[in-house]
């Protein structure tokens, strides 16, 4: 007769941090899988990055004009492992949301704190609304902050407890792929570096194991740097693009900093503000100036560069973290506390809970429109713009799950006008990858056979046409009847997306069947990139 032996881990604080952390990070996935079944009930479609994603789920490589290759990774597998259903290609970003409130908890451990001030971190992070979106859709900002706290929290067990080849090959690794996932890693490395490097703690840098957690991330990110030599650097063409053509919008120094409290939610500073004024005393956590001085330089280093407002919210929940055991050494909870009690610090946490209800609107779709509409302009609630083109009722990240039915069923019908010869050899152009995207998605459903969707934005142009006829062509753009007549000798309108919660310019924008392109106005796959 054979026995199994289960390991458990022996240090009995840790034993309860795991069990606590596994149920806020069960409460997180239930919380977002109800939004996304609600949101779903009430109207809200697919957001239309998932579209793109999905698409590039469908071109694997090791880089992509404007991402990493770690989102189409993840679309790819959320459709195989659940559907294509707007709840089955969330489900792993949910998973991410709750895998980052899970290490949020192991954080306060790691930092000496314990239950209470674990379950004051994870539950500012619950009702965060910045988190609450990113990890309600199909995007690589779900994944984020989970690389960036395995980072984090592998220094900290070296401060802790040593073991520095084991945590610095966790380090490498988690770096590595977070690389894969956004370049914005590369600022928070150098941000951790020198934090590092301006304290004491300094000594993690040259214990056992550095080079090897170096090499191991380096040689894991390698294959995306030699795409983008290969490719001639897009990303960088992306970049410098978006610059040049003012398509984010900038904010002045003050702005960028009343936008934290809109992302975060305002009374979660009084946990995420006391937790970096905490790491930079270095008294009730006497090894976490390091970390301190890390969010100082990352935050001085995003708005140094005018990045988005949310390129930070991936380094909060270390703050959160540290915001719980500030509060919890703070007021000196007994034993009992610690060991009895859920939720040590009821006040506290009840205001976290009616402002976090107030404004969750503002994360997640939980109204339909109309009421979303009447419900925020009595509350006098804004969202922060990140991009400068102009919005209808609804914010961008709520509109753009809007009209790609209609959009598609428009273009399908167009499709039908056309002769079985010109069905085989027809250009489907969308303007944007959005529509590409919506097309390659949502078209097949509707017109088996349909042929792929081509696009000269960001990846999409390097997937080319497909060998299709721009003699023979379905667009959906803004232009008008005179300019397209400029190019095609033909040109038959058939219709467009009249949905009023759509995108103002997506309202613009028409279906038209083009026929006969002009020799004066030649078809040049060249001509049509666009990394923007």
């Amino acid at each position: 007769m054979t026995t199994t032996t289960i390991v458990r881990p022996t240090d009995p604080t840790l034993r309860a941090a795991l069990k606590l952390a596994a149920l806020f990070a069960a409460i997180k996935l239930l919380l977002q899988f109800v939004l996304t079944l609600w949101t779903t009930h009430l109207g809200y479609g697919y957001f239309r990055d998932e579209f793109y994603y999905l698409a590039c789920g469908h071109h694997l490589a090791w880089g992509f004009v404007d991402h990493g290759p770690i989102v189409a990774l993840q679309a790819r597998l959320g459709e195989m492992l659940f559907g294509n259903s707007i709840f089955g290609i969330r489900v792993l970003s949910a998973l991410a949301g709750a895998a980052t409130v899970f290490l949020t908890g192991l954080l306060v451990w790691a930092m000496g704190g314990r239950g209470s001030g674990q379950a004051l971190a994870m539950f500012a992070i619950l009702l965060t609304p910045q988190y609450i979106g990113v990890d309600g859709f199909l995007s690589m900002n779900s994944f984020e902050p989970v690389f960036w706290m395995v980072c984090t929290l592998a220094i900290c067990m070296m401060l802790r407890n040593g073991k520095p080849w084991l945590w610095w090959t966790i380090f490498g690794v988690s770096a590595g792929v977070g690389l894969l996932n956004k370049p914005s890693m590369t600022f928070f490395l150098i941000a951790v570096g020198l934090g590092l490097l301006c304290t004491r703690q300094r000594r993690v840098l040259w214990s056992g194991g550095t080079l090897m957690g170096i090499a191991l991330m380096v040689a894991i990110a390698l294959p995306n740097v030699v795409w983008q030599i290969h490719n001639h650097w897009p990303t960088l063409e992306f970049l410098r693009n978006g610059r040049e053509g003012g398509k984010n919008t900038v904010l002045d120094p003050l702005h960028f900093f009343l936008a934290q409290f809109a992302m975060l939610g305002p009374l979660n500073i009084l946990v995420w503000m006391v937790g970096l004024v905490s790491l930079l005393r270095a008294k009730s956590i006497r090894e976490g100036r390091w970390l301190g001085l890390a969010y100082v330089f990352f935050y001085v280093i995003m708005d140094a560069m005018h990045a988005k407002d949310y390129y930070l919210e991936s380094i909060y929940p270390a703050l959160f973290a540290a915001g719980g055991v500030a509060w919890e050494r703070r007021y000196a909870l007994s034993r009992w506390v610690f060991e009895e009690r859920l939720v040590g610090f009821p006040v506290l946490e009840g205001l976290l809970l009616v402002t976090g209800l107030l404004i969750l609107p503002m994360a997640s779709p939980v109204l339909p429109p109309a009421q979303w509409v009447s419900y925020t302009h009595a509350m006098r609630l804004r969202s922060v713009k990140d991009e400068t083109m102009s919005t209808g009722p609804l914010p961008q990240f709520f509109a753009d799950r809007f009209g790609w039915n209609e959009e598609v069923d428009t273009v399908v019908r167009a499709y039908r006008t056309l002769t079985p010869e010109e069905q085989k050899r027809v250009c489907i152009f969308g303007g944007d990858y959005g529509l590409a995207g919506a097309i390659d998605f949502l078209g097949p459903r509707e017109q088996p056979g349909l042929p792929p969707a081509i696009s000269g934005q960001n990846s999409y142009w390097m997937w080319g046409t497909h060998g299709c006829d721009a003699n023979v062509a379905i667009a959906v753009v803004s232009d008008s009847k005179a300019e397209l007549e400029t190019k095609y000798e033909s040109t038959q309108y058939i219709g467009k997306i009249t949905s009023p919660w759509a995108m103002p310019f997506e309202q613009h924008r028409g279906v038209w069947v083009l026929r006969g392109r002009k020799p004066t106005a030649p078809f040049h796959w060249v001509d049509e990139r666009f990394y923007y």
